[in-house]
């Protein structure tokens, strides 16, 4: 039974009653007052408005609307009224109405600075941040020590890319109350930003410290985190939020993206769907779950979940490059502009866009996007390390695009030092794989192979950008292969293999002397049977992981029927095209000239070891320059050394219709050309310390085989 009060009091000192109850901290006295105010004169509107913030501090925020409105209607004339109106409008999602009370507010008391303040959080909200600006910078004004004016004054300035005025108020919020945690929270992400990973992540843990376990928090330090590429860090934050909020969709999402930079493709889709069934309409879920159908390879599905989730917010420019970059795999590069273009006419300031677009076209005198980027480059603010480092290589491809080399060499050099800044590189520790390598295999380990072996796979390795992507194509061409394209299942199953005696994990390669017939048995089958569950009643399915070239001595031992491609370029083609290539996967040794050089010399010896050990017929190399030279001869090599019957449509690779994944997906889907070869040496005066890292590797003889493309001591016997 509901307790009432019989109000017997004027209704001015009754409301006064009130108003001391719930100073003392007595609401529920309050709230028993109000209510008896009303049933004596139910449009009292002090009342009806303090009766409605009791109801806001409660939970209950479609009734707090009502009364607040029954106030404002009763008592048109006080501005509080419409401005609490305009707060709790706001919360509701009535931005229109929100509008109207905040403007009412600040017409009836032009010097209140909480209806500044909630006017211009709506004005925000709206995307109209010149007006909102104006309201909280009037706000501080009136009021020089309110501390959340100056916040949100900073969230608006940032919005607007004004980096630095952003940072001056933000700290200003802070001077006056240093315990202001969504002043550091909104810190950090200025920082964020601006590329200044360090202090963001700085700001946001002061927050934390103030709040610990705040979801948002957790979450905005795991963004600054994955940022700066520590995605493991970041998974553990985001984890950590999911754990306090299972609810959180936000989180959710987030850990999703974060689960599909560390590769867990099936954890990002089982997050992404939890997410989608908490908020099935969640335009950022639907596209998380987009990228996980993209990684899948199932780019009909992830096309749909793109176009959905841009139906539902058009604004949303990450769909759009994400639609971009589905249409680019699919050679259907217009639309890839036009996507690519679309989000950077949203979302101007990511400039990841932008080197999406640069991969995807050819750029030609007087090309207004070059024009873009270079005035952006120019600015003196607004432009994150990371976003410099973006632009940079896109930049690098339009200069080389229109033959001025010295200017995209510079940009190359400035985008490449940047990006090795932000990686942990240790180049001994990877060199010395290569050593550990050559040490473990010989010809007798290698002999120790599985008696059985599916003939379905083919390896096709070599260094990232030395035409392992071309070759595939052509491969794929071929009606009897399925094209796999760039595949992380057999470093993933060497990874799961039983750890030697004492070992709890696996390490390559000196475990491999320990591997029992059974488990080198086991490991072929897995990867047969994951092959053979994409590539259908095909012969043959390629794997084009450059990276498998560390594998070869296994992938024989446990897959003897396998057949092995090895693509070589000029090393200083290569090595250039590496080092003009932002990688989307990581490949630390490619940003430094020398790194790399050194990085493919023990590549290079790794390879001799492998035709030293490997049985005849087993591995095929084959040279880039012989398949642009002589498209059919390299395209019949490779089609016998599989152990197919010729099929002419090999010679009409780019115009089979098939996904492409890689760096190369805008080259492939043209017809063979002659422009790559020997672009070195249009940077030859840029490459010295390439080529004194290279050696002897740089004199052209060293690359000559004994007897065309499919010559080696392992070569493929056709």
């Amino acid at each position: 039974m509901t307790a009432r009060v019989t109000v017997s009091l004027p209704l001015d000192q009754a409301l006064v009653l009130a108003e001391q109850a719930l100073n003392a901290g007595n609401a529920n006295t309050a709230n028993l007052i109000c209510t008896g105010i009303i049933q004596v004169d139910p449009h009292y509107a002090p009342a009806l408005h303090l009766l409605g913030v009791l109801r806001y501090k409660a939970g209950d925020l479609g009734l707090a609307v009502d009364l607040l409105q029954r106030a404002a209607t009763a008592d048109d004339r006080v501005a509080l009224y419409h401005c609490n109106l305009c707060e709790m409008r706001r919360q509701a999602g009535d931005l229109e109405r929100a509008l109207a009370s905040g403007r009412r507010a600040v017409s009836l008391n032009p010097g209140m600075a909480q209806a500044r303040n909630n006017l211009g959080i709506v004005l925000f909200e709206r995307g109209e941040f010149d007006e909102a600006i104006a309201h909280y910078q009037r706000a501080v004004q009136i009021a020089p020590g309110y501390s959340e004016a100056f916040s949100n004054l900073g969230n608006a300035l940032r919005a607007s890319k004004s980096y630095d005025e952003a940072l001056a108020a933000y700290e200003r919020a802070l001077e006056l109350q240093p315990d202001f945690v969504d002043g550091l929270n909104n810190l950090g992400t200025a920082l964020r930003d601006l590329g200044r990973w360090r202090e963001a992540e700085a700001a946001y843990e002061r927050a934390l410290a103030l709040s610990p376990g705040n979801p948002k928090l957790l979450s905005n330090l795991a963004l600054a985190l994955k940022e700066r590429e520590d995605f493991e860090g970041a998974a553990a934050l985001l984890s950590q939020a999911v754990d306090i909020d299972p609810d959180n969709v936000q989180s959710l999402t987030y850990l999703a993206l974060v689960r599909l930079d560390q590769k867990q493709v099936t954890a990002a889709e089982d997050l992404a769907g939890r997410a989608l069934s908490l908020a099935p309409d969640d335009a950022r879920a639907i596209n998380a779950l987009g990228l996980a159908r993209f990684e899948q390879q199932d780019s009909a599905a992830a096309l749909d979940l793109f176009q959905r989730a841009i139906g539902l917010a058009p604004e949303l420019a990450d769909a759009h490059n994400n639609l971009g970059n589905v249409r680019k795999e699919e050679g259907r590069l217009d639309e890839a502009r036009q996507a690519y273009e679309k989000a950077i006419e949203l979302d101007p300031g990511e400039t990841a866009y932008d080197l999406n677009l640069s991969d995807a076209k050819t750029y030609a005198p007087g090309d207004g996007h070059l024009e873009v980027m270079r005035a952006r480059m120019d600015a003196a603010s607004g432009l994150s390390q990371t976003g410099r480092m973006r632009l940079n290589f896109a930049l690098a491809k339009a200069y080389e695009d229109l033959g001025r080399h010295d200017e995209a060499f510079a940009c190359l050099s400035d985008g490449n030092r940047r990006k090795r800044q932000t990686i942990g590189y240790d180049e001994a520790a990877t060199l010395g794989v290569f050593d550990r390598i050559r040490a473990t295999f010989d010809a007798r380990l290698i002999d120790r192979k599985s008696r059985v072996g599916s003939t379905l796979p083919v390896f096709i390795v070599g260094m990232p950008r030395s035409g392992t992507t071309l070759v595939e194509q052509i491969l794929a061409s071929h009606p009897a292969v399925f094209g796999g394209g760039e595949l992380n299942d057999f470093g993933r199953l060497v990874n799961q293999l039983p750890g030697a005696v004492g070992e709890s994990r696996f390490r390559y390669p000196e475990d491999v002397t320990f591997l029992s017939a059974a488990a080198m048995e086991t490991l072929g089958e897995a990867y047969a049977a994951a092959q053979r569950a994409r590539a259908g009643r095909a012969k043959r399915a390629t794997d084009k992981m450059p990276a498998n070239f560390l594998f070869l001595g296994l992938i024989h031992m446990a897959l003897p029927n396998a057949r092995i491609v090895h693509v070589m370029r000029d090393p200083r083609d290569t090595c250039l095209s590496c080092y003009s290539k932002l990688f989307s996967m990581e490949q630390g040794f490619s940003y430094d000239l020398e790194e790399l050089g050194r990085y493919y010399r023990k590549y290079a010896e790794l390879m001799e070891h492998w035709r030293s050990v490997l049985p005849p017929g087993v591995m095929l190399d084959i040279r880039y320059e012989d398949v642009v030279g002589d498209l059919e001869g390299s395209a019949r090599a490779l089609v016998g050394h599989c152990g197919l019957a010729w099929d002419s449509a090999c010679l009409r690779f780019h115009e089979t219709a098939r996904p492409i994944r890689t760096a190369s997906a805008s080259q492939v889907h043209k017809p063979i050309y002659q422009s790559a070869r020997g672009r070195w040496r249009r940077y030859e005066r840029h490459l010295s310390p390439l080529s004194a890292a290279l050696g002897d590797l740089c004199d052209p003889a060293d690359l000559e085989l004994d007897s065309g493309p499919a010559s080696s001591a392992n070569a493929g016997r056709l």
